[in-house]
């Protein structure tokens, strides 16, 4: 392997919509494609089945949870390729509707792989970006259905194009606390830990590619939150809308928009369209 070779990486690659995106960008993406998983018995027999199709992934193991295992992985890209030309960030978690766990336990538990995990990945891939790089956050369509619930004192925050990533951590952590405490309804907070987090996420995108904006502005790199739409995982249940490969349509586009495109960028797409935030 060469630092010259081009690589694509899908986090949380082994299933669901990662799992069809990796497919995907196998199929058009000129370069490597890396699919990790935070299970390697799963990831590596994910990485079988796409060579059982004639595909031809790498597998690296990944937890989002660790931040050894995202350092292992960015020396391993740094080494191997010389840094990264697209970044899929899907790793996840959801607890469905019944889940008996108490709601300031999925609060925690969701908020720290969501939005803290793929803020660890961001923070230590992004620099690896290379020019014209793309990186996708998947988010979700319930994250605005989670910000209009917010109170409007929090809407005006997580809709600013001011806020730091700083802000933006507080914030997340209040909601935590506030859970923790039985008081997130009285504090202003919807009454979803998965919706709070992927507004998280979303709102993150958008600083991210701010900054991009202000510190490589000539390198070309897009990055955007996306929506997949109700694709039918282990997360949404079977009667969702979309199959996982429709689900990976907005996100594989995003990850290969073209070397001259202007954007779009700091977007929530859907549909392969930027949404009002």
């Amino acid at each position: 392997m060469t630092s010259c070779s081009r690589v694509a990486l899908v986090t949380g690659g082994n299933k669901g919509i990662g799992f069809a995106i990796t497919r995907d960008l196998c199929r058009k993406f000129s370069g490597d494609v890396v699919l990790t998983a935070r299970d390697e018995a799963r990831g590596r027999a994910a990485v079988q089945q796409l060579q059982a199709e004639g595909l031809s992934p790498r597998f690296h193991q990944l937890d989002i949870d660790d931040l050894q295992s995202i350092r292992a992985l960015r020396d391993f890209l740094r080494k191997e390729y010389g840094g990264l030309n697209v970044l899929v960030n899907r790793g996840g978690r959801a607890l469905k509707d019944a889940d008996p766990t108490p709601f300031h336990i999925q609060a925690e538990v969701t908020m720290k792989t969501n939005f803290f995990g793929t803020r660890d990945v961001s923070t230590e891939l992004l620099p690896l970006i290379k020019p014209q790089g793309r990186v996708v956050n998947v988010s979700s369509m319930l994250s605005i259905s989670a910000l209009k619930k917010c109170s409007p004192e929090l809407q005006e925050k997580f809709r600013s194009d001011t806020i730091t990533e700083e802000e933006l951590v507080g914030l997340m952590n209040k909601f935590v606390e506030d859970t923790k405490k039985g008081v997130h309804a009285k504090e202003g907070w919807p009454n979803s830990a998965y919706g709070v987090t992927k507004i998280g996420v979303t709102v993150l995108s958008r600083i991210h590619a701010r900054k991009l904006n202000e510190q490589r502005k000539g390198d070309k790199i897009l990055l955007n939150a996306c929506c997949p739409g109700w694709v039918r995982t282990d997360m949404a249940g079977p009667s969702a809308t979309k199959s996982p490969e429709e689900g990976a349509e907005t996100p594989v586009y995003l990850a290969l928009l073209p070397p001259d495109a202007e954007g779009p960028h700091g977007q929530f797409v859907e549909e392969k369209q930027a949404k009002p935030w």
